[in-house]
């Protein structure tokens, strides 16, 4: 049975030219057998082709990958493992005899369930070059919020050792490195103090339970090694003393938390996640934020740091961006890379 176009099938379809561009062929090659091979009398094909959302805002075939990949690290899909990089690109036909049986198997269905929930650690960078520019505006130490934390890998700027254009800040002797390729001047060049931190997600994850450091590796495509190796250098740098976590809604988080504190630059920031939060959520975030910052003094300012894809003239090219109070002006502070491999710092 020929598949129809479904909007499922399109966005897998061009989902596999976004993986193919950021340089994850095997990827790629998932997502287009899944477009084009997934059978629709199929129970899970019947699902996909009727998703009641939106494939491309609910990433709908990063899930699907993220349970394949899953399936190779727990080591119940020996078959696939074979074909999974380092080995060599499979024929079309080996691979999908290896991919059918497990979305066939039982409780894989489950993997659509939920967004997939990567917390990208190389976004540490971009982010990290905002938060040296507001320490270095305030002069101040920050109160760090993230919004989507995941499992708050991002929430730990001054745990790894950052090389930002020539700016080293962070801790030196850290097993993790964040070094973006990086053009343009250098961050300012300032000690990160950071006073506090916590994070909101709807589930967030635990990074001293495996079988959740397991499923934040099934989402890292596996034709990226470089990028595995460091989220498990990161999920074992967060495990010795986890950053707070909440689990809720990202606007009641910031509403309850995010208000000028003499001695703090209160910092609210989230990276590649806004995108995914409801328009009430991303309104009400907008409205406190404002009316927050109305009541921000240089000795207790207020930054809203954000790495989004915000604007069409940037597709697929992350903007570093940041508003501080008292002021409140809206900043380009630079254009990167999705994963934060690389960044052009324009500030």
């Amino acid at each position: 049975m020929t598949p129809v176009a479904t909007a499922f099938r399109r966005h897998a379809s061009q989902q596999a030219g976004f993986c193919e561009s950021l340089g994850a062929p095997f990827t790629s090659e998932l997502c287009r057998l899944l477009a084009g091979r997934l059978p629709p009398d199929s129970e899970l094909g019947r699902r996909l082709d009727n998703w009641p959302g939106n494939p491309n805002a609910d990433a709908l075939v990063l899930r699907l990958t993220g349970g394949l990949h899953a399936a190779v690290l727990g080591g119940t899909a020996p078959a696939l493992a074979a074909c999974y990089p380092p080995a060599p690109m499979p024929a079309e036909d080996k691979l999908w005899q290896a991919i059918a049986p497990v979305l066939a198997a039982p409780g894989f269905a489950g993997w659509l369930d939920s967004a997939p929930q990567t917390n990208e650690v190389g976004r540490t960078g971009p982010l990290a070059a905002g938060m040296l520019a507001i320490a270095a505006e305030t002069g101040l130490p920050l109160s760090l919020l993230e919004l989507g934390a995941s499992a708050g890998l991002n929430l730990l700027p001054d745990r790894y050792d950052l090389r930002l254009g020539g700016t080293r800040a962070g801790d030196p002797g850290a097993a993790l490195s964040i070094d973006p390729l990086w053009e343009g001047a250098a961050p300012p060049a300032v000690r990160l103090r950071i006073a506090d931190r916590a994070g909101v997600d709807l589930s967030p994850l635990d990074v001293c339970n495996p079988v959740e450091t397991r499923r934040m590796l099934a989402y890292v495509w596996p034709d990226q090694p470089a990028r595995l190796q460091r989220m498990r250098t990161a999920i074992a740098i967060a495990a010795t003393a986890p950053p707070l976590l909440v689990q809720g809604d990202a606007a009641a988080f910031v509403e309850a938390r995010a208000v000028p504190v003499e001695g703090v630059a209160t910092t609210v920031f989230h990276s590649i996640a806004f995108q995914y939060f409801p328009p009430g959520t991303q309104r009400r975030i907008a409205e406190h934020m404002a009316g927050a910052g109305s009541a921000a003094t240089a000795e207790a300012p207020l930054a809203w740091l954000s790495y989004e894809m915000s604007d069409p003239r940037h597709p697929g090219a992350p903007e570093l961006r940041l508003t501080l109070w008292p002021g409140g002006a809206d900043r380009l502070l630079g254009i990167g890379h999705p994963h934060g491999h690389s960044l052009r710092w324009l500030a």
